[in-house]
């Protein structure tokens, strides 16, 4: 089954200021687009071709003479969920059913803002900081490298990208700057809570 690259559900400019074209130009058509295209090449003809990447993901798991198929896996499925977190005048608090979620799992926004932005600033070398539901309840986990929360059993609803190639053209090697505008910013609270409502 190939995978596709999806387009950008943006303009390549709509970010700005906070994530140049430049970025954008590179972590999608570069960065993304070869992990799609190794995934594509490493599954052609094998007895996972016929299954979807997040079944790939969960298959190949902890098994490390796959390693390689699981990471380009998980890296192309974690991209294109990326890509879906953010968008143009995003970021502040959400509303609705998930603010009240996020107020009774967290105690409150300001809460959860605090676990999200430590567990993305704390992930040593490259990874993600993810929101997630897990077995009903609200939790902010980080993984490393390409590693996801399907594998492990638990529902994405939000991610951060912090590999460099994510936010070195534009913040250097600020991260926490980076951090800080992608909540106050970008992130697209409505992909956010229809991923919640989906998981219900």
């Amino acid at each position: 089954m190939t995978y596709e690259l999806p387009p950008l559900p943006f303009d390549y400019t709509a970010l700005e200021p906070h994530v140049s074209k430049s970025t954008l130009e590179f972590h999608h058509d570069k960065h993304h687009a070869k992990y799609v295209s190794n995934y594509n090449d490493m599954v052609k003809g094998t007895d996972m071709e016929s299954k979807s990447i997040e079944e790939v993901i969960k298959a190949t798991y902890n098994d490390s003479s796959k390693s390689g198929l699981f990471n380009n896996a998980a890296q192309a499925w974690n991209h294109t969920f990326y890509w879906n977190c953010i968008k143009p005048s995003g970021g502040g608090k959400p509303s609705g059913a998930l603010a009240d979620k996020i107020a009774a799992d967290f105690g409150s926004f300001d809460k959860f803002k605090e676990e999200f932005t430590t567990a993305a600033s704390t992930q040593f070398g490259s990874g993600w900081a993810w929101l997630v539901l897990d077995k009903g309840t609200l939790k902010v986990t980080k993984t490393s490298n390409a590693e996801n929360p399907i594998a492990m059993g638990m529902t994405p609803l939000l991610t951060i990208d912090v590999w460099e190639h994510a936010y070195y053209l534009d913040y250097q090697n600020k991260r926490p700057d980076y951090i800080e505008t992608f909540i106050s910013s970008l992130i697209n609270w409505d992909f956010v809570a229809e991923q919640m409502k989906k998981a219900a």
